[in-house]
């Protein structure tokens, strides 16, 4: 190999190396749910005010994504860059507020300038570092440990190891803290007014079910022909069975047809009921179309009816109609 192939080798080696060492520093945070960190959830749900995120360097890249998922999971956050928070930004952090500081070195000059001025507004410290014994874990109410064996950099200069730790940790305390207040999908949506995430969290069953027209329903003494039939006309993959007040009594499908013709080629005579399914998976229309879904893919459903409480057939949920709509 020439010398170009030689660096390439190794570059690729080190690429492989620093997943591994990054990875160990996650798994050994798990040990680290503790009591401190018990400490910083109970800091957070009592907040009267916001959460203060700061940190210098990579640590402040990571206290922005902390800041935002905290904002995100229904928790009043921002993110206060230190050296502006010298210059005259402190006016953000008031009485009330919580302060979470990243600094691994726990050394960071305007970290400590910022810690300072919080003492003279009793602004409780959150502290995520990697050094027990420095200025921001004397001065925090709370330390979390983040600590890493080494940097994935080679040269052990480039925070990596450290900021994944950060992150980790960081999102941990999130999930924690919207654990315990009990944030739900509602919520989640209500914060999420606009893109992706919004467009799937907010929707109900209602909202993407077939209806109408589009709807494949029969009674109970129809024929294979009449059920084959309407499946057709829908475009669908299946059809509700009813009684004759519209109450659910089972599901049939195409592939059911397809099954019961190979068995007798004079099937499609046969009445519904004789070859329906009669206690389908069902779905309430103001549940969650994104915990629907979940349910229709880990059970294989193509179409699930969708019924109210007296069992009054009101739509059906078709898979691909779901996926087509970006819910997955």
């Amino acid at each position: 190999m020439n010398e170009g192939g030689t660096n390439l080798r190794e570059a690729l080696a080190k690429a492989r190396e620093a997943i591994e060492i990054e990875a160990a520093a996650v798994e050994a945070l798990s040990g680290r749910i503790d009591d401190q960190f018990a400490k910083a959830v109970e800091l957070i749900l009592r907040c009267q005010g916001r959460v203060v995120i700061t940190g210098m360097g990579k640590s402040g890249a990571v206290g922005r994504k902390l800041a935002a998922t905290l904002a995100s999971t229904g928790t009043p956050s921002l993110f206060l860059h230190p050296a502006e928070g010298v210059h005259g930004d402190l006016g953000m952090v008031a009485a009330g507020d919580v302060l979470i500081v990243l600094s691994q070195s726990g050394w960071t000059n305007e970290v400590t300038a910022v810690i300072d001025a919080m003492k003279r507004i009793e602004v409780p410290i959150i502290a995520f570092t990697g050094r027990k014994h420095s200025p921001l874990a004397d001065q925090a109410a709370v330390t979390v440990n983040v600590s890493v064996e080494r940097e994935a950099c080679p040269l052990g200069l480039a925070p990596t190891a450290s900021t994944t730790a950060q992150m980790a940790m960081g999102d941990a305390l999130a999930i924690a803290v919207m654990t315990a207040r009990e944030f739900t999908r509602e919520h989640f949506a209500a914060l999420h007014p606009a893109g992706q995430l919004g467009h799937k969290a907010g929707k109900n069953v209602a909202d993407v079910m077939r209806q109408a027209e589009e709807l494949a329903v029969v009674g109970e003494e129809a024929t294979l022909r009449d059920a084959l039939f309407s499946i057709t006309t829908a475009r669908a993959g299946a059809a509700a069975v009813v009684d004759t007040e519209n109450h659910l009594v089972g599901i049939i499908t195409d592939g059911d047809i397809r099954r019961a013709l190979l068995a007798d080629d004079r099937a499609l005579s046969k009445r519904s009921i004789e070859v329906m399914t009669r206690d389908p998976n069902i779905a309430r229309p103001e549940e969650s179309a994104i915990e629907a879904l979940r349910l229709m893919k880990e059970y294989k459903i193509g179409d699930m009816p969708v019924v109210d409480e007296g069992r009054q057939v009101h739509g059906m949920l078709n898979l691909k109609d779901m996926l087509d709509l970006g819910m997955e």
